[in-house]
């Protein structure tokens, strides 16, 4: 039994490294629940108040990461929605920026787990009705220790890095771009989730306004948007619900067309007898045209 038990600890460290264990969790026995961090979830936030609190979210990011001087530009969804109307995409329930390596081993040197207060104004209403409200969050800025690997591995850490609004879990997905193979591929940079880009098509970054704040974007971003999402993306104006409304400039949610087939609910009732049954009573709607 000695004999054999630097072996196992040997085999148990050979499997650790070779498939690292996943850092961030999430609930996700759905797809809307894979947005939220484990630590912090405190139940689904309905589909009228999530957009709020992304908007805080990107908004203490990008403010955030402008004071401590650090570059960070929006990928993805995000980056998709800020070619349509420098907005969320109101179906989204995360969002998507993009750092250097560089950058990222700077933030985890300097401020991994850091918590940052921020307050924002809130304004609801239209015109002369509106009103503002003054929200107060805190943060928390979590580097991935797994962020420097080269490869995707079993695929549990290819996020680097998460800001996330600590009162319900709803997060930031930050990657870490840097050149993989400069040898064989100098210029192309990627992720571990294997979007590539050249250095022409990031740098310079564009400065730009999101959720009305200021943001970064790379420079060629309707290329970077087309080569992940296709031509049709940035032109497309039905999408998951909703429909673009140009003179709104806005997506909105398009009501659900009602079933005329689909059958009533049944309500049912469960009663005790005087002698001790149990009956069940099933009342169907019946729809009586005059």
């Amino acid at each position: 039994m000695h004999i054999l038990r630097p072996f196992i600890l040997f085999a148990i460290f050979i499997a650790i490294n070779a498939a690292p264990i996943k850092y961030f969790h999430e609930p996700g026995w759905d797809l809307e629940s894979g947005h939220y961090d484990s630590r912090f979830f405190q139940g689904k936030i309905p589909y009228e108040k999530h957009r709020p609190v992304l908007r805080h979210l990107i908004r203490s990011y990008l403010t955030t990461f402008r004071e401590l001087g650090v570059d960070t530009w929006l990928a993805h969804g995000s980056l998709l929605g800020w070619w349509w109307n420098a907005q969320i995409m109101p179906w989204d329930y995360d969002l998507d920026v993009q750092v250097s390596v560089a950058t990222l081993a700077f933030l985890g040197e300097r401020y991994n787990r850091s918590m940052h207060f921020y307050d924002d104004d809130e304004r609801e209403g239209a015109n002369n009705t509106a009103t503002t409200t003054t929200v107060k969050k805190m943060y928390l800025l979590d580097v991935n220790p797994y962020y420097g690997a080269l490869t995707k591995g079993n695929g549990a850490n290819v996020i680097d890095a998460r800001w996330i609004d600590t009162s319900n879990g709803m997060f930031i997905d930050i990657t870490g771009l840097r050149e993989r193979d400069a040898d064989k591929s100098p210029g192309v940079w990627s992720c571990k989730n294997n979007h590539r880009y050249r250095t022409g098509e990031l740098w310079p970054l564009r400065r730009t306004e999101f959720e009305g704040v200021q943001a970064w974007i790379p420079y060629a971003f309707d290329k970077v948007l087309t080569d992940e999402y296709g031509p049709k993306s940035l032109v497309t104006e039905e999408w998951a619900g909703h429909r673009w409304i140009p003179e709104r400039r806005e997506w909105v949610k398009v009501p659900k067309k009602k079933d005329k087939n689909k059958k009533p609910p049944k309500k049912v009732e469960h009663i005790t007898t005087d002698d001790g049954k149990n009956i069940e009573i099933v009342y169907e709607e019946v729809v009586v045209e005059a």
